[in-house]
């Protein structure tokens, strides 16, 4: 069996040429006041159900003594 050769081609290749454009600098500033208000709502609920949580563990003795009457 032969060898195959491969055939060679010719490309041209254009780079595109840079055009004078004026130099842009755009800042990413975004705008997270919405997601502080709500992680701020979260960080509440979530600290009052554990202070819930808490209450009714200091508690529970008392309350299941006066479920169970």
């Amino acid at each position: 069996m032969s060898k195959k050769s491969k055939r060679q081609v010719s490309r041209q290749y254009s780079r595109p040429v840079p055009t004078t454009t004026a130099a842009r600098t755009t800042e990413f500033n975004p705008d997270y006041s919405i997601t502080k208000h709500e992680l701020r709502r979260i960080g509440i609920l979530a600290g009052s159900f554990f202070l819930v949580l808490i209450v009714l563990a200091i508690f529970q003795n008392q309350l299941l003594a006066v479920f169970m009457k």
